[in-house]
């Protein structure tokens, strides 16, 4: 199943005339990645795809990042490639190539402001938009293709976790454990490396801690959340709880809770159910609990050519999901100065309910 198709770039078109755009302007993005196949760097001489609602795709690139682009799947899926040198002006080749016919452009959500402001002065009749809105249905939904590729992603993390007994152990930093993750995440196929949480003791109650130079101690818990990009650009996120060697009775019970709320989380996707229901499902077990402060986030986000993005399992998020959503399901509970617990799955809305894309035991592991 190819990933990289022109079927994106006619879509993208037919979304766009039907909100009202006449273009669209995406730069280095997750976005651009998704029309083109083309991960491009971030930087500030222009790179841009101009897609007219009602005409030919154009990618403007550096020169010096041309070889770049023609290595990627764009020229393959029907987008011309255009370069421009040092010292010249990129932005007069959006008005040549649009000119006067565009009064509503759609414009990436993550370009830079730089961009955006030149954008207007070189296409000072167009009103400009955002191109999230557009892009946000097609990216929402992903094809047997990419389920297929978050499939690869999910088991070459979880192959990473399935080896932290060689790491994880009493008398090592955080900082060393992660840094020998990293190399595991590599190994496993991954191109990047995006995040490595080692969270011991107190620092667990910290979703978002990273690592220190925090020895890890007998008998405390460590959570472990960690991610990549694979070489097609598909992430993978996953999330487990280890402890080197028995665990405090305090967090063995709540640890207990956590566990039954990510399951009833999960048991609960299925087509025509809310993304907020899925939430509720998870946080009212541990409210009920008695730990509902203690759960401090949304119990899941999106993913795919981004870490992050749509559908949010949130409260107050309607979106009925539908099949080929895909997102995590990772509730926790933390208790400030003490430890911390998080659960994450990777799952995709299925036809008739919902597959873990994660397939490694949930259970707390005891090193």
């Amino acid at each position: 199943m190819e990933l990289y198709t022109s079927d994106r770039l006619a879509a993208a078109r037919r979304a766009a005339a039907e909100a009202g755009l006449d273009a669209l302007l995406i730069g280095p993005s997750a976005d651009l990645r998704y029309l083109t196949g083309y991960d491009a760097h971030a930087l500030e001489r222009l790179t841009l795809l101009v897609l007219p609602a009602d005409g030919d795709a154009t990618l403007i690139v550096p020169r010096l990042e041309r070889p770049a682009a023609e290595a990627s799947p764009a020229e393959s899926v029907g987008v011309r490639l255009v370069d421009h040198e040092d010292g010249t002006d990129p932005y007069g080749i959006v008005q040549d190539l649009l000119g006067d016919r565009a009064k509503t452009v759609g414009l990436g959500d993550r370009m830079w402001a730089e961009q955006v402001l030149a954008l207007r002065d070189a296409l000072p009749d167009a009103a400009q938009a955002l191109a999230g809105a557009v892009l946000r249905g097609l990216r929402l939904r992903k094809t047997p293709a990419e389920v297929e590729a978050l499939r690869r992603a999910g088991r070459a993390i979880d192959a990473v976790h399935e080896r932290m007994g060689e790491w994880l152990r009493p008398g090592r930093t955080e900082a060393e454990v992660a840094a020998d993750i990293a190399a595991g995440i590599r190994e496993a196929g991954h191109a990047t490396v995006e995040f490595t949480i080692v969270a011991a003791g107190p620092n667990g109650a910290s979703p978002h801690h990273g690592v220190s130079d925090r020895v890890i101690v007998a008998g405390e818990p460590v959570v472990v959340d960690i991610g990549g990009a694979m070489p097609d650009g598909y992430c993978s996120d996953s999330t487990r709880v280890y402890c080197v060697g028995e665990p405090p009775a305090e967090f063995a019970a709540y640890y207990a809770v956590l566990h039954e709320a990510q399951r009833a989380a999960v048991a609960a996707v299925r087509p025509g159910v809310t993304a907020e229901s899925v939430d509720a499902a998870a946080r009212d077990l541990i409210a009920g609990a008695g730990f509902g402060p203690q759960f401090l986030h949304r119990t899941g986000h999106g993913i795919g050519l981004d870490g992050h993005e749509d559908p949010y399992i949130v409260a107050g998020n309607a979106t009925a999901l539908e099949p080929g959503m895909a997102f995590s399901i990772e509730p926790g509970i933390y208790l400030a100065g003490r430890h911390g617990a998080r659960i994450e799955d990777i799952v995709v809305c299925t036809d008739d309910g919902v597959e873990r894309l994660n397939t490694i035991d949930t259970e707390l592991v005891i090193l």
